[in-house]
């Protein structure tokens, strides 16, 4: 997925849309996520995101290519953009090829109202790799 794309997607009114602070990034996801995910490791504590998951080809980001930067680290299996202009951090994908083909999206560039209720799910991405709490249940919208 390049910085800039428009996935030919049709729109519905489901759709949740935002961007980043100055407005440079605008992305646009298919529909509230069944959680949220907080990670501790090393680079998501120190950003204080709240994740949801979404195949890439159901999300829409919208800026210049040159509008956005990239932080690649440790094992080089994702990279992290953030707008280059207010520094906003609005998503990650992955570098490698994934069995599901999804992304994460940075819901906290989100207003709380498109959120509302939606679960956070901790997660130890520091030592465990392993759910801090229970399962999101079918109930739940798992």
């Amino acid at each position: 997925m390049s910085s800039s794309c428009a996935i030919a997607k049709p729109m519905t009114k489901a759709m949740l849309s935002t961007t980043c602070h100055c407005g440079a990034v605008r992305i646009t996801v298919p529909r509230r996520p069944a959680y949220l995910l907080n990670c501790n490791c090393s680079i998501c504590r120190r950003l204080g995101c709240l994740w949801a998951y979404y195949p890439e080809a159901e999300v829409q980001i919208d800026t210049p290519p040159e509008g956005q930067d990239a932080y690649i680290w440790g094992d080089k299996t994702l990279r992290t953009l953030r707008c280059k202009t207010c520094g906003c951090v609005t998503h990650w994908a992955s570098l490698q090829p994934n069995e599901d083909g999804r992304m994460g999206i940075n819901m906290r560039n989100f207003e709380p109202e498109q959120i509302g209720d939606v679960r956070i799910r901790r997660f130890d991405g520091a030592v465990s790799w392993t759910y801090l709490d229970e399962p999101v249940t079918a109930e739940q919208g798992a």
